[in-house]
């Protein structure tokens, strides 16, 4: 130990030695930092670092050795030779190449401890060949004991060092076995120096050609190894963000590309997976060549803005990518990314949404909302047809004995009736019950009518024989022509109605044409508009109050408000008779503010947590003062605005889009919360849903009446209640009447219901409860 010591003070250049030991750390420093990478990598990549991590310590222990071989005074001048010294450093690189590749990701005991000898054995064998490339007037005598210590302590260090690196983490997994792997080296080359004696020999070779001066060597080695050792770190580091970013961009969902100058210069593999190509194929091509707009047209990119496409040859047409470009600096020059996210699934879903808001869920065919559209065009076409009004016979007597599958089936059959008496461009619809419209194009006479109208009552009697068939049911058939019995849908769909009725009263399973005879309905229908015109000043509309609860707890979170008119002859009309009337007619109007006034004033005497719903026709949206007599009503009555919910069906958006829509926020501004009613039987629901923040959405009570044995049904309600819970909107079911149909609404996560389950309609249900209060007081 003394000799070693002596060895490193008197006979070396101390300097030297701290340089050489400053590499020999910072080399080690980066074995481990390159081991780590090499461990946390995927195996493609494992070989490379591990080669990386071989040259930086391979170099680090040959430029330790010759530093310090440089700072050795033996009393003479020494040089080296070149061929030997450049084979030290090959074996050097080569043995740490084998060791740590034997290392394994996870080393055990047991292999660290043959790592060690394995590298003990390499230092060696690059010492003493270093040592051999000495060109000097000189024999090397050796100690062999102190050698065959020096290097089973330096084993025994070096396996310690990689025991150390298996055992931590963190920065600890670098520095800790640095220190003994530092160590093993300078143990083993000074232990070695100091038993090395030089015995001069006059009859050795000093040639100088091929050997290299002391001054030189030192310099280039230190540069070399330092640059080396700086180089393989920051590799490293540059390695693992540039693997991390690629990685990261990998993961993404979205297709990435960068573009210069027009070209694709780089891609993620879901790019490639979105188009149907690999990445390579996508380099260096234009996205044209890849990409069509939607509706066909070249692609182009469009800074900050998306663009929909597709891609070019494919057969499917619900395959839609939504193309967002940015402009970004890459690799120093100024390029765009596309980003491509796959729409195809949720243009699939918004596809069948839409299909089934147009759509009857029972037969599949038109439901009233997408007839009323196609009627509407018809009369802009301003081409001859026939309306045809349908009403099953026998149907509810059926319905009411077999039950409501039973029912169903026959609805089903008769839409395929229906559909099979059709031409190509006629169009039927069910819009009720078991009420359906057709629209009969180009019919200019009644033969044409006529022979469709007896081609659907003789296959009806063919396929649902009543002598044969218990639950065979006919149909009777009411026929209007445009334009001669009308010249809007509003008419078109009355007098159709009319001569239904005609037909019905003559004996049913028959049809009836409209005819100027049937004008005694329209004298009913005049005295109709005249008493309602005049029913507010006459007392005769009254509200009534229906819960709308939390499903899971039946607890009351409001009430709706609802509309009835009490006549003195009539008795009570049905809502549903005399709201389409009163919006005809215009009396929807002051109707509406009526009963806006009177159920604020009502709910302004309830507990603050109870709020009141008021539906808004489609007329009165139409009515630009619509905000301030909401204004009026809450400041006349001192309700607070968040306590009021105006309900509205997506007809109000269909006449005047913009016109609503500034209403709407105009409303919204104030407090007072919007629902959106009768969801799914509308028009564009999707769109509307997005083009207002809705802050409640209202199951239609058709979709709810069937949820307990019509899946379809109950798929509808499944997916409104998904978007709702995708826009973040509160769902209310209506018409619930059983607790199946509760239950069912909670197992699919609808919050909120109302319906005659929870209570029928009833006057202020705090009339009562104020009543008792005054009694006991």
């Amino acid at each position: 130990m003394f000799r070693v010591l002596e060895c490193v003070m008197q006979q070396h250049d101390y300097r030297f030695v701290l340089v050489a030991a400053l590499v020999c750390l910072l080399g080690n420093i980066g074995l481990f930092i390159l081991l780590r990478r090499a461990a946390s990598c995927v195996q493609a990549r494992r070989g490379h670092w591990l080669l990386v991590a071989a040259i930086a310590e391979g170099m680090a222990v040959w430029a330790t050795h010759f530093i310090a071989m440089l700072a050795y005074d033996g009393g003479m001048p020494i040089s080296f030779d070149i061929g030997l010294t450049l084979l030290s450093v090959a074996i050097a690189i080569a043995v740490f190449w084998g060791v740590i590749g034997w290392l394994g990701r996870s080393p055990r005991p047991g292999r660290c401890l043959l790592a060690g000898v394995g590298a003990a054995l390499g230092i060696a064998a690059m010492h003493f060949t270093g040592i051999a490339s000495i060109v000097a007037p000189v024999r090397l005598t050796f100690e062999p004991l102190p050698i065959v210590a020096a290097l089973l302590l330096s084993a025994l260090l070096f396996a310690g060092a990689f025991l150390t690196f298996a055992a931590t983490d963190g920065w600890r997994k670098i520095l800790l076995p640095a220190v003994p792997a530092v160590l093993s080296i300078v143990v083993l080359h000074f232990t070695v120096m100091s038993v090395t004696t030089l015995v001069p020999d006059p009859t050795q070779a000093t040639d100088g050609a091929a050997a290299m001066s002391r001054q030189w060597l030192v310099t280039a080695v230190v540069l070399a190894t330092l640059v080396l050792i700086a180089l393989a770190v920051a590799g490293t580091f540059i390695d693992r963000w540039l693997t991390d970013a690629l990685g990261l961009a990998d993961a993404t969902l979205e297709g990435i590309a960068i573009v210069s100058e027009g070209r694709i210069i780089e891609v993620n593999k879901r790019l490639g997976k979105l188009i149907g190509v690999s990445g390579g194929a996508l380099i260096g091509s234009a996205p044209s060549d890849w990409l069509l707009t939607a509706e066909g047209r070249a692609f182009e990119l469009a800074d900050g803005h998306s663009t929909e496409a597709r891609v070019r040859g494919c057969a499917d047409d619900d395959q839609i990518f939504e193309v967002t470009a940015h402009a970004i600096e890459y690799r120093g020059r100024s390029c765009d990314v596309l980003a491509v996210r796959d729409l195809s699934d949720r243009k699939r879903a918004q596809r069948e949404i839409e299909h089934m808001a147009s759509h009857d869920p029972l037969t599949n065919l038109a439901n009233r909302s997408h007839f009323m559209r196609a009627l509407d065009k018809a009369i802009d076409a301003d081409e001859p047809f026939a309306l045809l009004a349908l009403d099953l016979d026998r149907f509810k007597a059926v319905n009411d004995i077999f039950g409501h599958g039973a029912g169903d089936d026959i609805l089903r059959r008769v839409a395929a009736i229906l559909e099979s008496s059709m031409r190509g461009d006629d169009l039927v619809a069910r819009i009720g019950g078991d009420e359906f419209l057709v629209i009969q194009r180009g019919a200019s006479s009644a033969d044409d009518a006529r022979k469709l109208a007896n081609r659907i009552l003789h296959t009806l009697a063919s396929e649902m024989d009543v002598n044969r068939d218990p639950m065979a049911v006919g149909a009777s058939i009411g026929v209007a022509f445009y334009p001669q019995d009308g010249q809007d849908a509003e008419t078109l769909q009355q007098n159709a109605d009319t001569a239904l009725y005609r037909a019905k009263n003559n004996g049913r399973g028959n049809a009836a044409f409209f005819d100027q005879e049937m004008d005694e309905l329209a004298r009913e229908r005049r005295m109709l508009e005249h008493d309602l015109r005049h029913a507010i000043p006459r007392g005769q509309l009254r509200l009534v109050f229906q819960p709308l609860v939390a499903t899971a707890f039946n607890s009351i979170i409001g009430y709706e408000a609802l509309l009835r008119w009490d006549h003195p002859e009539r008795g009570e009309v049905p809502p549903d008779f005399f709201i389409p009337v009163a919006e005809e007619i215009g009396a929807i109007v002051p109707i509406g503010e009526w009963v806006l006034r009177e159920a604020c004033a009502v709910a302004a005497g309830w507990p603050s947590n109870l709020s009141v719903a008021v539906n808004v026709s489609t007329v009165q949206f139409q009515v630009p003062n619509l905000p301030q007599v909401v204004r009026d009503a809450l400041q006349q009555t001192g309700l607070d605005a968040h306590r009021l919910e105006l309900e509205i069906t997506e007809t109000a958006f269909m006449r005047n889009r913009q016109g609503a829509l500034k209403v709407l926020h105009e409303i919204r501004a104030m407090g007072v919360r919007i629902a959106m009613d009768d969801f799914g039987t509308g028009y564009s629901s999707l769109s509307n849903l997005k083009a207002f923040p809705f802050d409640k959405i209202k199951i239609d009570k058709s979709f709810v009446s069937s949820i307990s044995d019509d899946e379809a049904a109950r798929s509808i309600v499944r997916a409104i209640v998904g978007l709702g819970r995708s826009f973040n909107m509160p769902i209310v079911a209506e018409g619930v009447e059983t607790e199946a149909q509760r239950q069912m609404l909670l197992d699919e996560g609808c919050p909120q219901a109302q319906g005659f389950y929870f209570g029928a309609p009833a006057m202020n249900p705090y009339d009562a409860m104020a009543d008792d209060a005054r009694l006991n007081g």
